[in-house]
């Protein structure tokens, strides 16, 4: 599937609310959409040893964080690299901007280029569904696979359908950690989108699981720009 006007997309949604299932879905719908993540660029810039890589690999060894233009810098330079900066593709932001600041530092670089974010879109889930999530997941931790007990049970209870490892759970994988996520996620996320709504360009959708979710993304990217 192609669109008739290029998307450029930032999806936000809580910690456990589903984003990563819901982005790969929409890039196997429409394959003309280029996925960048400021993880892993910024990951390359430190294997690679680059003049950015060392600076950021120091700043997060003293346990500090990164300048919000620095990885502002490593996304535009990717979208670059990519030809993606020309106003005729479609692509997908993980990751960043997650912050006010970012958001405006972000949009400053990418107005040079006539390419600014033009839709923004929060996944609104149930805060009982995500830690009900929370509460029924395990990982095998050397491979990173995960389990749902509700809807994606490993064969046989406690084991790795692969390896037949024991499953583990993350030490954050708690109720009461991820209240405090997600009461963070809430403060922050707040002025993030007051200011995409300023810029005209915020929606949502809203459903308890990503089945519910994904159609009425889809829905409404046909509806903005596929018309």
């Amino acid at each position: 599937m192609s669109l008739l006007r290029p998307l450029r997309l930032l999806l936000i949604s809580p910690p456990g609310g589903g984003k990563g299932t819901v982005s790969s879905k929409l890039l196997k719908e429409y394959q003309s959409i280029t996925s960048i993540s400021s993880g892993d660029l910024l990951r390359n810039e430190i294997r690679s040893k680059t003049d950015v890589g060392q600076l950021a690999s120091k700043i997060i060894q003293e346990g500090g964080l990164l300048p919000d233009d620095i990885v502002s810098n490593i996304v535009i330079k990717e979208l670059k690299s990519r030809n993606l900066l020309n106003n005729k593709n479609s692509w997908l932001l993980d990751g960043f901007p997650r912050t006010l600041n970012q958001a405006k530092v972000l949009h400053q670089d990418l107005f040079k280029y006539d390419s600014t974010i033009n839709l923004v879109v929060e996944l609104k889930v149930p805060e009982k569904v995500i830690l009900e999530r929370i509460e029924n997941r395990w990982v095998h931790i050397p491979s990173g696979r995960i389990y749902n007990l509700q809807y994606n049970p490993p064969k046989i209870t406690g084991k790795d359908d692969v390896t037949g490892e024991q499953l583990s759970k993350r030490p954050d994988d708690n109720t009461d950690v991820f209240l405090k996520r997600l009461e963070a996620y809430k403060e922050t996320i707040g002025p993030v989108k007051e200011w995409y709504d300023q810029q005209g360009v915020l929606d949502s959708v809203e459903g308890e699981t990503s089945d519910i979710i994904y159609p009425k993304l889809l829905e409404l990217i046909k509806k903005k720009f596929n018309q």
